[in-house]
C-alpha cells in the first residue's frame, strides 16, 4: 500500500511513523512532511490547504490511501477534492468536520443526539456575551466559534478578559464551566462502525500547574491508570455511537478521526468539545503504544470496511510525550533558532517527533511555536516520563521552554 500524510507538524510526523512500520505499507510520502520524517517518508512541497494540489500529488504517485492530518485542510474540503479523483482518504468531509470547525455545530449536534456537554449560549454580539457571561458566572469559559489551533478558548475568573476575549471573535460559544481533570478518547470510524482507543491526557497551558495561556497542547500521556474501569464503554456508548448516527441522519456522515475531549466532572461526564482528525500531541504517545496494523485501520475507515478490520490492540505499559516550544510561545513563535538534538533520538525507548522544525543552511532551526516532542515508552507512566525527560534534557535551543509536570505522580 502507498500511502500519503498530508500536514507538517508533529501528528502528521507520528503518523508517518506508525505506518512506516506497517508490513502492508510499501511506501511513505508526506505533503508538505517536515525534516524530522526525511527518515520515513518522502517529502514533497505541496501546500496542505490546496485539495486540487493534493489530489494531483496522490494521482502522479499512484496513491493508495491519503490521510489528512490538520483540521484547517479538513474544513477547507481537501479529503473531499482527493475523494473526488477516486482515491481512498481518512478523514472527514468538509460538512463533517464542521464538527470542529463550528463549536455552536457541534453543540447543536450534540443537544440532538443527547449526548452529555456543558449547557452554552452563542453570541454575535458585545452585549449578548456580556449577558451570557452573567448569567453563568466565573469561572468563564469564552470558545471562538472557529478554528484556533487550540487557543480560541479563554477559561477563568477575568470577566474583562472574558468579554474582550468575545468580542474580538466573530462568534463565541459561552458555556458552564466544567470542573474535574479532562479526558481525550479518539476513535476511528467509517461512519457506521466505532472503534475507540484508549485515553490520553494532555496539558493545554504553557506553564507547570496548569498556569499562564493556553496553548495547543505541552505535553500528554497514556494510558490513564486513574480513570474509570468503564470509561471506554460509557463513552463509547453516550457519546461516540450517538454523535456518528446523528452524522448520518443529517446526511453528513462523518468518517475519520472522531476526538471526544472530556471532562469527567462531579454530576458525570461531559463533552468539553469535538475535534475532527488526531490530537496533537496526544497522539503520539497513543500511536507509540499501538500494536495494530495502523493503515487497516485507516483503511478500513476510508472505505466503509471497519466492520473487517480487528479492533485496536495495544502494547503494555505506558507512553509520555514532552513538547518544546519556541521563544514567546504561545503569544507569538521565534524561528530560526538552532536546535542541537543531542542525540535524544538514539536513547532507547526514545523517539523526537518534529513539529515546527525546518532546515536552514544545513541545520536544524524552528519554525513554529511547538518545535518538536520528546516521545518515550516504559512498562509504567513513571517509566516513561523518565525517559521522555532524560530525552528532553538533551535538546537545546535558545528560548526553549517545556513542562516539568506532564504525568507528574502518575
Amino acid at each position: 500500500m502507498k500511502t500519503l500524510v498530508v500536514g507538517p507538524g508533529g501528528r502528521e510526523h507520528a503518523l508517518a511513523l506508525a505506518l512506516s512500520q506497517d508490513p502492508a505499507v510499501t511506501e511513505v510520502h508526506a505533503a508538505p512532511g517536515n525534516p524530522g520524517m526525511t527518515g520515513v517518508a518522502a517529502l514533497h512541497d505541496v501546500d496542505a490547504m490546496d485539495g486540487e494540489a493534493v489530489a494531483d500529488l496522490a494521482e502522479r504517485l499512484d496513491i493508495d490511501l491519503v490521510v489528512v492530518g490538520p483540521e484547517a485542510p479538513l474544513v477547507a474540503g481537501v479529503a473531499d477534492a482527493v475523494r473526488a479523483r477516486g482515491i481512498a482518504c481518512f478523514g472527514p468531509t468538509q460538512a463533517a468536520a464542521q464538527l470542529e470547525g463550528s463549536k455552536a455545530f457541534a453543540k447543536d449536534v450534540m443537544q440532538a443526539a443527547g449526548v452529555p456537554t456543558a449547557r452554552a449560549i452563542v453570541c454575535t454580539t458585545r452585549d449578548e456575551a456580556a449577558a451570557a457571561l452573567d448569567e453563568f458566572g466565573p469561572p468563564y469559559v469564552v470558545k471562538d466559534d472557529a478554528l484556533a489551533a487550540g487557543k480560541g478558548v479563554v477559561v477563568g475568573n477575568d470577566r474583562a478578559a472574558a468579554l474582550e476575549h468575545a468580542a474580538a471573535c466573530h462568534r463565541v460559544v459561552i458555556e458552564e464551566y466544567l470542573d474535574g481533570p479532562e479526558v481525550s478518547l479518539f476513535a476511528i470510524t467509517d461512519g457506521t462502525t466505532v472503534y475507540p482507543l484508549q485515553p490520553a491526557q494532555d496539558f493545554k497551558r504553557i506553564f507547570d500547574g496548569d498556569q499562564g495561556a493556553n496553548t495547543g497542547g505541552m505535553g500528554a500521556y497514556t494510558p490513564l491508570p486513574w480513570a474509570p474501569e468503564h470509561l471506554v464503554e460509557e463513552v463509547r456508548a453516550t457519546v461516540l455511537e450517538p454523535t456518528v448516527r446523528e452524522m448520518a441522519r443529517r446526511g453528513t456522515p462523518f468518517a475519520g478521526l472522531l476526538y471526544a475531549g472530556l471532562a469527567l466532572t462531579s454530576k458525570g461526564l461531559r463533552v468539553v468539545e469535538f475535534n475532527a482528525r488526531f490530537g496533537d500531541p496526544e497522539t503520539q504517545p497513543l500511536l507509540a503504544l499501538l500494536d495494530s496494523p495502523l493503515a487497516a485501520l485507516l483503511q478500513g475507515a476510508a472505505t466503509g470496511t471497519l466492520h473487517e478490520v480487528p479492533s485496536p490492540v495495544w502494547r503494555p505499559g505506558a507512553a509520555v510525550a514532552v513538547v518544546l516550544a519556541s521563544k514567546g510561545y504561545p503569544e507569538t513563535s521565534s524561528s530560526g533558532d538552532v536546535i542541537s538534538l543531542g542525540g535524544a533520538e538514539r536513547l532507547d525507548g526514545v523517539h523526537v517527533i518534529h513539529a515546527g522544525t525546518a532546515m536552514s543552511g544545513g541545520d536544524l532551526v524552528t519554525a513554529g511555536g511547538r518545535v518538536l516532542a520528546v516521545v518515550a515508552t516504559g512498562d509504567t507512566v513513571a517509566a516513561a516520563r523518565d525517559a521522555a525527560y532524560a530525552g528532553v534534557a538533551h535538546v537545546e535551543f535558545e528560548g526553549a521552554q517545556h513542562r516539568t509536570d506532564i504525568a507528574k505522580g502518575i
